[in-house]
């Protein structure tokens, strides 16, 4: 799509326009919202409760972060970057858990587009010189493995080992101790602790706070709201250059991560869908964006913290086009995009295991 033909919303004004004007059959778009918004996300409103008992299998976990009492459904549809459909209460900020992790992986895109890291191909070791990345194994470790998640990362940080996160179902605590790490670039493990060394080892590189990057890089530029918080964990505070800084977490899962309004998120869609380009002002780079929501090898359905839909990849949004991809936290909390139909959708709090068929009522009501 040319880049003139995509509308960019003011920070205080976003313009709305009819569905039909847009290639929308209205009556079907609405009676898609109506299922969006009768699908809400079972789990309690007191997000403490719903961590816990999220993540209840797991040994040893336990909130290190904030959280916040939620909402109720809430979405924003946009075509070309015009709204066409809005429900629920959108400047309400609530936590947005794994969605998180599609910011951090932009923060490490921000790093590599200044030089600050020459390639995702480096050894963090080589960046990150103390204890965490110590040890034949741990320095085999890339940022492209960290932003793959396929770095099985050994060790303990905030308290949590890797191998207390998402362990496996089988087995008990003794077997999960002791078992190997895999080859770091082999296997895609969902590990919100190695996610968190993520943020970690960017805080070393940037030697500011995270937020602040993200906040002057790209939040700002795209006119975001000044209500969004992104936090770490009460421990996880460091000294950087003699100033106290907290590194920040790559999600809720203890706690922490994201807390955004929704159109804010519907803001960092829009700019994805532009390949990075707000307005005419290059943000991220191209390059980056193409890296980033390209399938890895350990699993071709994720890219730098970008869920894809690659042709042929064991999807989970099957609706989705093979060139779309998108962002999802816990809870039903997504960012889905479509760059082929200029399309970007923001649910909120929606039962996740809806959240494909709604893509799909939502897309049939394109004419």
């Amino acid at each position: 799509m040319a880049q003139d033909a995509v509308y960019f919303p003011t920070a205080s004004n976003w313009e709305m326009k009819s569905p039909s004007s847009m290639g929308f059959n209205a009556k079907k778009l609405q009676q898609a919202i109506d299922s969006i918004q009768s699908n809400e996300y079972s789990g309690p409103k007191d997000l403490r409760l719903a961590i816990l008992k999220g993540f209840e299998r797991e040994p040893y976990h336990e909130l290190l972060g904030p959280t916040k009492h939620r909402g109720g459904p809430a979405g924003i549809i946009l075509k070309n970057g015009y709204k066409i459909a809005e429900w629920g209460d959108t400047k309400r900020v609530d936590m947005t858990f794994s969605v998180t992790k599609s910011y951090l992986s932009t923060v490490a895109g921000l790093a590599i587009d200044r030089g600050l890291i020459q390639n995702v191909d480096e050894k963090v070791h080589h960046y990150v010189w103390d204890h965490h990345f110590d040890g034949k194994h741990n320095q085999k470790i890339t940022w492209k493995h960290l932003l793959e998640q396929s770095s099985a990362w050994s060790g303990q940080l905030w308290g949590g080992y890797d191998w207390h996160d998402r362990p496996p179902r089988q087995g008990d605590v003794q077997d999960w101790k002791t078992a190997q790490p895999a080859e770091p670039g082999t296997v895609m493990e969902y590990n919100d602790v190695r996610v968190n060394l993520l943020a970690y080892s960017l805080l070393q590189v940037w030697r500011k706070p995270l937020p602040q990057v993200l906040k002057e890089q790209i939040m700002d530029p795209i006119g975001a709201s000044p209500t969004w918080r992104w936090y770490g964990y009460e421990n996880s505070w460091v000294n950087v250059d003699g100033l106290r800084m907290q590194s920040v977490s790559g999600g809720g899962h203890s706690g922490g991560g994201l807390f955004i309004n929704t159109e804010d998120h519907a803001r960092f869609g829009l700019l994805f869908m532009n390949n990075g380009n707000w307005n005419g002002q290059q943000l991220i780079s191209t390059d980056w964006i193409e890296a980033a929501t390209s399938p890895s090898v350990p699993n071709n359905s994720y890219g730098y913290m970008w869920w894809l839909n690659t042709t042929g990849a064991e999807n989970r949004m099957s609706h989705l086009s093979s060139t779309g991809y998108y962002a999802a936290g816990f809870g039903g909390n997504y960012i889905i995009i479509e760059p082929e139909e200029a399309l970007v959708i923001v649910l909120r709090w929606c039962e996740p295991a809806t959240a494909n068929d709604l893509l799909g009522l939502i897309k049939a009501a394109m004419n």
